[in-house]
């Protein structure tokens, strides 16, 4: 069985000759009880765990003669043996036995980064540590703790020797989360490399530490989800790719419960609106009270799991390039210049200002001239999430504005489901058939409650109860009849009217947009369902007192399908559609 001292003389340290023998007692009992457990399969996971508790509690040191050094440094000067008064430098060295104390006013001294990166890059990375040995290397284990009241990330090389490498710069985002890191004694894994200023670290994993029941809620897939709303709580990246890539790393955990939604409080706070931030404070508060009913507590937790849902962006918009904007609208519709040259001038006014346009879009027009298409290119454009509300499910404004907490059944509205559908508070809200948002029905109307999320003022939920800000909404509406909407709404619109496809435009949607995207959805190849000019005429007659391509597209498909169907059965391999064919199909 290894001794106390044996061990402590492995990692180049001895029991400290200031600590009383009390707190020596303790030590002892501590390591008998360890040895009593495990003797001689004593991993190393605990070795390292208990001599780190031991140099915290400030029992042991570093023996030797660096040891030695550093408590000469600190003790005071002896005194000629002739001298009276002997016992005076005992006293005035005694206000500084506690030799940390007068460090706990000791700020850190590292620098403060300020960094708009949406990944950590070696050029802008989570933080630096100073490694002036270069010693670090990517895939390290070790830990944050401040044995003086700054960060350092500490390991124990192979001669269980203990490293300390203090943080030299670090990304303001990621402080809350180091010092909840350090204050639990989280085990890390560095991933980074070395670079000219230090060690640049770029990622964290969470890895277990053998009998450290203290460390169950720092798991890795919880620390994932802590970079990620992080990193992501100021601009995305630009590229698609990196958008793609971005999309794909997201992570789904949902924080339901009042641990996790504590420890996300601890470590990312900062990622909060200061409204929201000081809200989930009193919402937590509930969740503990005993004065509170069941339900009560129930409600305030699931409001915090709603609202956490939310990732509360920059409301700095990059600018936007026009000549893309127009290549994203052409691939969606085919014609309407004047339709699509208005909409990039009303967009491109991001460019100056860094800010969403004052008004949204009110697309009106018949029913299926692509009013919807127009509304996912824009957000396309402006490389934002989307959610739909179609007013015409909307009979009342608290299916908008949610119910009170009072009820038993209550939910947040339509509009806060919105922000947590798409999972940010920067989103293109399409608001289907505006037109639709008066009620009659019931006292309430939902187009007064529209006005208040309009007006980027911020919205307040019934159930969530706070003020969400809306700066970074971007409202587009839709509608077939404009004089069925209220002035006040009309209002808060730039109107563009989305004229009817002419007859010829028609067909050649049908050839060139239509009928290939549907092939494509039915995995046939194009040579397999031919439709002549004849026949893309019959469809075009056949459909012309519908407004809009809805009904073209219902034709094309049920073309395709029957074509799918004959080369299925009759193992033929193409079927053509001229006019006659083409009546006989869809007229019956």
């Amino acid at each position: 069985m290894k001794s106390l001292e044996e061990v402590l003389e492995s990692y180049h340290l001895e029991i400290d000759a200031d600590a009383d023998e009390a707190s020596i007692q303790e030590l002892q009992a501590f390591w008998d009880s360890l040895m009593a457990e495990h003797g001689e399969n004593v991993s190393d996971a605990d070795l390292d765990y208990a001599i780190r508790e031991f140099r915290q509690l400030g029992l042991v040191r570093e023996s030797g003669s660096a040891g030695r050094d550093r408590q000469k440094k600190a003790a005071p000067a002896a005194k000629p043996a002739a001298e009276k008064k002997p016992a005076a430098p005992k006293e005035e060295t005694k206000p500084a036995s506690p030799a940390e104390k007068p460090k706990e006013a000791v700020k850190p001294d590292w620098r403060v980064m300020i960094s708009y990166a949406s990944r950590p890059t070696v050029k802008e990375p989570i933080l630096f540590l100073k490694d002036p040995d270069h010693l670090l290397k990517d895939g390290i284990v070790g830990d944050f703790t401040s044995p003086d009241h700054r960060r350092a990330f500490e390991y124990y090389d192979e001669e269980r020797k203990l490293q300390s490498f203090a943080i030299r710069a670090i990304d303001q985002r990621f402080i809350r989360l180091i010092d909840w890191l350090g204050s639990g004694h989280a085990m890390l894994r560095l991933h980074g490399q070395p670079v000219p200023r230090g060690f640049a670290v770029t990622h964290l994993e969470a890895t277990e530490r053998p009998g450290n029941e203290a460390l169950a809620a720092v798991n890795d897939s919880y620390l994932q989800f802590l970079l990620q709303r992080i990193e992501g709580s100021l601009p995305k990246a630009d590229t698609p790719e990196e958008r793609k890539a971005d999309a794909e790393s997201r992570q789904t955990l949902i924080l339901s419960d009042i641990t996790s939604i504590m420890n996300f409080m601890t470590a990312a706070a900062d990622t909060l609106p200061a409204n929201i931030r000081s809200w989930a404070y009193q919402n937590i508060a509930i969740t503990q009270s005993n004065v509170v009913s069941d339900d009560e507590k129930r409600h305030a937790k699931r409001a915090l799991s709603l609202m956490l849902q939310i990732q509360w962006q920059s409301t700095f918009f990059p600018s936007v390039d026009p000549i893309e904007a127009r290549r994203i609208l052409d691939e969606e519709l085919y014609g309407m210049d004047r339709v699509k040259q208005r909409i990039v001038e009303t967009i491109v006014q991001i460019n100056r200002t860094h800010t969403l346009p004052a008004y949204g879009l009110l697309l009106v027009g018949p029913a299926g001239t692509g009013k919807s298409q127009i509304a996912y290119a824009v957000a396309r454009i402006l490389k934002l999430p989307w959610a739909s509300l179609s007013m015409s499910t909307i009979q009342d404004a608290e299916a908008l504005t949610g119910s009170p907490r009072i009820y038993q059944n209550a939910k947040p509205g339509r509009i806060m489901e919105a922000f947590i559908q798409a999972g940010s508070s920067n989103l293109v809200f399409i608001i289907n058939e505006l037109d639709k948002a008066n009620s009659h029905s019931h006292g309430s109307n939902p187009a007064d409650t529209l006005l208040t999320l309009l007006d980027g003022l911020g919205f307040t939920d019934n159930y969530i109860e706070c003020s969400i800000p809306t700066q970074g909404i971007y409202p587009i509406a839709t509608a077939n009849d404009l004089s069925q909407i209220d002035d006040p709404l009309l209002s808060r619109f730039a109107i563009i009217n989305i004229p009817d496809y002419t007859p010829e435009e028609r067909k050649i949607i049908l050839r060139d947009y239509v009928m290939p995207k549907i092939l494509r959805r039915l995995g046939m190849q194009a040579g397999e369902c031919r439709l002549t000019d004849s026949g893309i005429q019959a469809v075009i007659d056949i459909c012309a007192d519908q407004p809009g391509i809805r009904a073209i597209e219902q034709a094309a498909e049920h073309i395709a399908a029957h074509a799918l169907y004959r080369i299925e059965t009759e193992k033929i391999p193409a079927v053509t559609f001229d006019r006659r064919a083409v009546n006989r199909l869809l007229k019956g």
